[in-house]
């Protein structure tokens, strides 16, 4: 991960964004953007990883992100929150479009596959994580295809 005076904003933003939320094993949910900044390399993709869920799962707006961010990761985070009623697939074909939103998007799948992540959740039945398995493999391949 990159520290810049940028990156600890989106830092301090998504960590105060997600206080009290947990993933599906009850883990703190902000270790899973931590996860995907640390796998970023420039500034830009390190605000989208850190921010990726902000606008989607909790109350501040892209509106208001705007306002501390620059264009190039709000652009990349309006791709990112998958507004309801939207179709999964479409929705991830428009990501690959933009290399910040892709490679924060790339490596969100790759975590959100990571199964090791549900051990023990008896309400992650196999039919459910066989049902993420595909959907997550299809979306990497549309991410992953050319054109």
């Amino acid at each position: 991960m990159i520290y810049t005076e940028l990156t600890i904003k989106a830092m301090k933003t998504a960590y105060n964004a997600h206080m009290g939320q947990t993933d599906i094993s009850g883990v703190p949910y902000i270790f899973h953007p931590y996860h995907l900044a640390e796998q970023m390399n420039t500034e830009e993709t390190v605000c989208a990883a850190l921010l990726h869920d902000v606008a989607e799962d909790t109350d501040i707006t892209l509106e208001q992100l705007a306002e501390d961010f620059p264009e190039s990761v709000i652009d990349a985070l309006r791709l990112l929150t998958h507004e309801k009623g939207t179709d999964y697939f479409e929705y991830v074909g428009k990501i690959k479009k933009n290399p910040i939103a892709k490679a924060v998007k790339l490596a969100d799948l790759k975590h959100n596959s990571d199964q090791s992540r549900v051990i023990g959740k008896s309400d992650a039945s196999e039919e459910k994580l066989e049902a993420w398995r595909k959907k997550y493999s299809k979306a990497l391949e549309i991410l992953l295809s050319e054109g």
